[in-house]
């Protein structure tokens, strides 16, 4: 079949460290708990950076550590430029940068530009200076005396906008918040913002984190008018169904930003990158976050989202390489992250869903571009039915869906029982733990060569053989309908996702994502060289 990929110079004249990296989600408060309070923290992380260094990872990325009054886990900031006590303190972030630098790890944080917390210095201000203000200048704030502005809806349920206190005889305005009350919109046609934020970028640059991972980046600027969308009666969150072609979503405008960004970024050295969670409708609309003067990445969400199937994996392969062509840019791969169901999971559980899980990582892990792994999926951690009692997550409070808990617990360390090491307490952490998770421990599978960390090291080391030598060129191979095959230079993929062993290809088997003889099983895959 025919070849696909990049232009030639993508991975012959350009060397960026991110082009082909490996990167490792960390959510702050579910990693390590440095000070027993149950609760992850930065001292946690930068205890256990030589165990991410063994695994064979490139680079960290944090999810927000900032000042927060923690209404949706830090993703609802008060303050960019400090970290809140929960998580430790400037020094704690500055060793973290460090020690991580110093064991060959880069670091990305993540920037939330979409929105603030209501308890940030600009909303408070914009409350106490009322409608026509500077202060409310800074936030979409509308009049409106008959209910809500326009009919859009909360990522998180509910309606987008939220009335705030008036004096007597007055009408209150209406703020915008795409998702929680909380956390209100910036008007980023207001040039105020922007400035903040590079000043925000500046900041941590200075620090010497190594990159962004910019949260709903497809999301500053809103249509003008705020004309009503076209609502449908799906219950789905943004994540595992996004609206996305909404006057809220995809300006053009937000290019305009980024453009900006890279700008600043370019004055510092070491290759320094922004990487855009930007949940478009087509590969092609993401590729325009990462034009050559924008975004160095964009998520790429499609693989994540593709059901068991080779067709559809295949569609994803063709149509992501397709389209960061056309920008000469390079792709993401990705299957699990902080806001969705744990792939293992979604791919039915137990021993056929880590089966599944382990063979469409190493198929992920054999394309071009760079792979995001997220913390506890190399110990094959499934989703956790957390009791309503202990629900966190905002969209809980909003819908009465389970939400986003089950994928957020705190990994487990060593031992037996709860909090299986997560730190020096001796109860459940924030989350409570299943007490199933005794041989899923990392001190349990580093024992054991057939455990999923083993094969995550093993695949990871391997990568490392050929990730940017064997160029940026895809073949897909006909295997038959069920199989994902495809060369990539020398090594040949084979991913079996049928119900029938089929033959192995010809060659030096390199890894495995579970145990073969002559044939390749259902569920497994291989590299063959």
């Amino acid at each position: 079949m025919e070849a696909m990929g990049l232009n030639d110079q993508t991975s012959a004249g350009r060397h960026e460290w991110w082009r082909h990296a490996v990167t490792y989600q960390i959510y702050p408060r579910s990693f390590a708990d440095g000070n027993g309070d149950g609760v992850g923290d930065l001292p946690g992380i930068t205890s256990r950076l030589p165990y991410l260094r063994d695994l064979g990872v490139d680079a960290i990325w944090l999810s927000p550590f900032y000042r927060s009054p923690q209404k949706d886990h830090g993703y609802d900031v008060a303050d960019y430029c400090d970290v809140d006590p929960l998580f430790g303190s400037l020094a704690d972030a500055d060793v973290l940068l460090e020690q991580a630098h110093e064991v060959g790890l880069k670091v990305i944080v993540d920037l939330v530009p979409n929105h603030t917390s209501d308890q940030h210095p600009w909303f408070r201000a914009a409350l106490a200076a009322g409608p026509g203000s500077p202060e409310r200048a800074r936030y979409i704030f509308r009049d409106s005396a008959d209910g809500p502005p326009n009919n859009w809806r909360s990522v998180f349920g509910g309606p987008a906008w939220t009335q705030v206190e008036a004096g007597p005889g007055e009408v209150g305005q209406w703020y915008l918040h795409l998702f929680d009350a909380s956390q209100p919109d910036l008007d980023w046609r207001n040039p105020e913002v922007g400035d903040m934020f590079v000043d925000v970028l500046r900041f941590w640059l200075d620090r010497g984190v190594d990159g962004f991972r910019v949260d709903v980046a497809h999301g500053l600027f809103k249509e003008e008018g705020l004309p009503d969308t076209v609502t449908s009666a799906r219950k789905e969150s943004m994540v595992e169904a996004p609206d996305v072609e909404g006057p809220m979503w995809d300006q053009p405008e937000v290019h305009d930003v980024y453009r900006r960004w890279h700008e600043v970024l370019a004055k510092y050295d070491g290759d320094r990158m922004l990487v855009a969670e930007a949940w478009t409708p087509t590969p092609e609309s993401m590729a325009r976050y990462i034009r050559e003067d924008e975004m160095s990445q964009a998520f790429n969400f499609a693989w994540l989202l593709a059901p068991w199937s080779a067709s559809a994996f295949a569609e994803v392969v063709t149509s992501t390489l397709d389209a960061v062509g056309l920008v000469d840019g390079t792709p993401t791969w990705v299957l699990s992250n902080h806001d969705v169901v744990r792939h293992p999971t979604r791919y039915g559980g137990g021993e056929v869903g880590l089966a599944r899980a382990r063979a469409a990582t190493l198929a992920m892990l054999a394309l071009p571009g760079s792979a995001y792994l997220y913390q506890g999926e190399e110990l094959g951690l499934e989703q956790v039915e957390v009791e309503p009692e202990f629900r966190q997550d905002p969209s809980w409070f909003r819908t009465g869906e389970p939400g986003r808990d089950g994928c957020r617990v705190p990994i487990p360390w060593s031992g037996e029982t709860p909090p299986y090491g997560f730190g020096p307490g001796t109860g459940q952490p924030w989350i409570p733990q299943p007490a199933t998770w005794g041989p899923l421990t990392v001190a349990a599978e580093e024992a054991d060569p057939a455990s999923t960390i083993s094969f995550y090291r093993a695949a990871l080391a391997t990568r490392r053989t050929f990730a940017t030598s064997a160029g940026d060129r895809v073949e897909l191979l006909d295997r038959g309908a069920d199989v994902l095959a495809f060369r990539r230079g020398p090594i040949t993929v084979v991913l079996n996702c049928g119900s029938d062993p089929v033959p192995l290809p010809d060659g030096e088997v390199l890894m495995a994502s579970g145990p073969i003889d002559y044939n390749l099983p259902a569920n497994t895959a291989v590299w063959v060289r």
